[in-house]
């Protein structure tokens, strides 16, 4: 069965590699991204399939865009099998104390946000397929909290809450939901972030999209509620 899937935030390095795994499937795919370098980038790494691949601009953060993004690809394509919510972002440097309200917003809004409007839009969709995966992207800070980066570990944390509450709202209705749970992600804006860092232990974005891809399959119909940790040796 041809499956249709939502990746939103699916330009950058994770998105790239994801994509490029399944598209080499059985897959339709609705990818999103929010500015144009981030698209045409994307489209130097990916030969996009019109009658496969919808490139679409969709401000995540924005709930009424996201309803019409899912609906303009149910309209599209018909039923929609999955979600990959990969937008996200990292901000570090800033104690509790010491958060101001435009940063603690900023990773709610990219992270956690970002997530929920997501899932709240697939959900009616994945349950009237009959069938769905949900694969949000949480963090190993929303387990260990490191210090300095209050409100990323904040908002990961959510998304970690976000993914086991849909988990059990969905259970015994064909759709599961479950967390990756990366430590650092090896990517040049991470490289950029953190120039000092060791990053020969990092997991790159082609080995989460691999573990990313299985979430989506058939096979990983046993795992509901899961927090996958896919730190590499970081």
């Amino acid at each position: 069965m041809e499956k249709t899937v939502v990746i939103t935030g699916g330009t950058g390095g994770l998105g790239t590699s994801l994509v490029r795994r399944l598209m080499v499937e059985d897959y339709r795919l609705a990818v999103t991204y929010l500015l144009p370098d981030e698209a045409r980038e994307f489209e130097q790494e990916i030969d996009v399939d019109e009658d496969r691949l919808l490139l679409t601009r969709v401000d995540a953060t924005n709930p009424e865009a996201v309803e019409s993004l899912f609906k303009d690809v149910s309209d599209k394509w018909g039923a929609i099998h999955g979600l990959c919510s990969l937008v996200g972002g990292w901000a570090g440097g800033r104690d509790v104390e010491e958060t101001d309200d435009v940063r603690f917003d900023r990773m709610l809004d990219i992270n956690l946000r970002s997530a929920f409007y997501a899932v709240r839009a697939a959900v009616p969709y994945l349950k009237e397929a009959g069938w769905g995966r949900v694969v949000l992207v949480g963090s190993r800070a929303a387990i260990d909290f490191p210090e300095s980066q209050a409100a990323f570990n904040i908002a990961k944390a959510g998304v970690v809450a976000l993914g086991r509450s849909v988990a059990q709202e969905l259970d015994g209705t064909g759709v599961t939901a479950n967390v990756l749970m990366p430590s650092v992600i090896d990517t040049p804006v991470t490289r950029q972030s953190l120039p000092y860092a060791d990053y020969v232990n990092w997991p790159t974005p082609d080995e989460i999209a691999a573990v990313a891809q299985f979430v989506l399959s058939d096979e990983s119909g046993v795992m509901n509620g899961a927090l996958i940790p896919v730190y590499g040796r970081a």
